[in-house]
């Protein structure tokens, strides 16, 4: 016996609007690909607002959002869907993907990369005119509802030859760039987040650069805007900014001690 995953969209809707701030064009953009039914391809570093963003684009359309975090391990059947045993019967029960194409809701594949190359090929027939999912166990090919979108993430600072998206999955996204934004911006953000005082978060935002410098001499990534936030957060439960911040910056973005002695020196300096 088969059973089709039919969802209540408003299981899935975000209902309160999450707090995002522009920084380009990418509302735009994406409106436009969503309109053509192109696939979206959200590139950037850790923690720059690319899942809010989708959060944001999910309540702006009252559209459900269903993410899956990709990794490793992630098979096709955990997109697709499986047979399962239940009630002495065998149903059918769809995954995340393929209940996103069949309700119509907006599926976001966060780091991508992760996934395994043989898992990422199965939404290849979705991100063409065909807009079809291949159910292959069921030997169904399911049409892809109007209301569907598929958008994925993933940080190219991380990028490597082992794990890179093949150019034919690459050329049917229309891609948009994240990055952390201005000053002026960000100590907007971490702000309103936060409630933090805008001169404090001007410390802080000022503190995330002096790291964001450091990257290729000692860190991998520097501090991110989601970083900033949970330090103004413990500011505001009553920690002393120095210490809010070499916990959640310096020791959150490396285990090294000599760089956490020096990102501890800069967070004396600046406060």
């Amino acid at each position: 016996m088969n059973t089709n995953t039919i969802i209540n969209n408003s299981e899935y809707i975000i209902h309160e609007k999450p707090y995002y701030l522009p920084i380009a064009n990418e509302v735009e953009i994406f409106n436009a690909a969503l309109a053509e039914n192109i696939p979206v391809l959200l590139k950037g570093p850790t923690g720059c607002g690319k899942t809010r963003f989708m959060e944001y684009m999910s309540w702006y359309h009252k559209r459900s959002l269903i993410t899956v975090s990709c990794h490793d391990d992630l098979t096709t059947a955990d997109l697709v869907g499986r047979y399962l045993i239940k009630d002495n019967s065998t149903v059918w029960q769809d995954g995340p993907l393929t209940t996103a194409v069949r309700n119509g809701c907006f599926c976001y594949l966060d780091e991508i990369v992760e996934a395994r190359k043989d898992t990422i090929v199965v939404i290849h027939p979705l991100c063409d005119d065909r807009r079809i999912l291949p159910l292959e166990k069921l030997g169904q090919l399911l049409k892809a509802s109007p209301d569907f979108c598929l958008t994925m993430s993933y940080n190219p600072g991380y990028q490597s030859v082992v794990k890179d998206l093949k150019p034919s999955t690459r050329q049917r996204f229309i891609a948009i760039n994240f990055s952390y934004p201005t000053e002026e911006v960000e100590k907007i953000i971490v702000h309103e987040e936060s409630g933090l005082s805008i001169q404090q978060c001007e410390h802080l935002v000022k503190l995330a650069n002096m790291t964001r410098n450091l990257v290729g001499n000692g860190l991998e990534e520097g501090a991110s805007t989601r970083l900033l936030v949970h330090t103004a957060k413990l500011i505001n439960r009553g920690f002393k900014s120095d210490i809010a911040c070499k916990c959640a910056i310096a020791d959150s973005i490396t285990d090294d001690d000599e760089t956490k002695t020096l990102l501890h020196e800069m967070i004396d300096t600046i406060f």
